[in-house]
């Protein structure tokens, strides 16, 4: 009986994150996007505004490596999700055929938030990601090193 009780309450509880959970984390993204196109120049949002999970904003830095700009910040809990052989790296099948241009693919960066997600981590996020971009440490001339990115932002420390 104690069983179904718990399982009743834990149902109750799933509801009422479903009818709050999505705004919150959207508003979230939204603030993570305004921090990030606000300092960096030519930011490119792949992700649609409306219409895509509240919890995901994948972006671009054209003419760069997202896997460097995520290797140069340590504060955010980050894994890159390129196809990837022996060494040389291309942009996600996904986005080109999206129709986004190889280049503008190559610096792909998908950013994740979760249920335990917050402003500080959208600001220590952006900073780290800020600091990184501005620092020059994603920039590259070397075009076959290709690499798409993803950024768990939930798990910042």
């Amino acid at each position: 009986m104690a069983g179904i009780v718990g399982l009743g309450k834990a149902a109750e509880l799933a509801l009422n994150l479903l009818a709050t959970e999505p705004a919150r984390q959207a508003a979230l993204r939204e603030e993570l996007w305004q921090r990030l196109v606000g300092g960096i120049a030519g930011l490119v949002r792949v992700s649609p505004t409306l219409g895509c999970l509240p919890n995901t904003l994948m972006v671009a830095l054209p003419d760069w490596l997202g896997a460097d700009l995520l290797d140069a910040t340590p504060s955010v809990a980050a894994s890159t999700g390129s196809a990837c052989h022996s060494g040389t790296h291309s942009p996600s099948a996904t986005l080109l055929a999206m129709g986004i241009e190889p280049a503008l693919a190559l610096g792909s960066l998908r950013l994740t938030l979760g249920r335990s997600t917050t402003l500080t981590h959208i600001e220590i996020a952006a900073s780290a990601i800020l600091r990184a971009w501005s620092g020059g440490a994603a920039k590259t001339t070397v075009p076959s090193v290709r690499r798409r990115a993803t950024v768990e932002v939930n798990d910042l420390g």
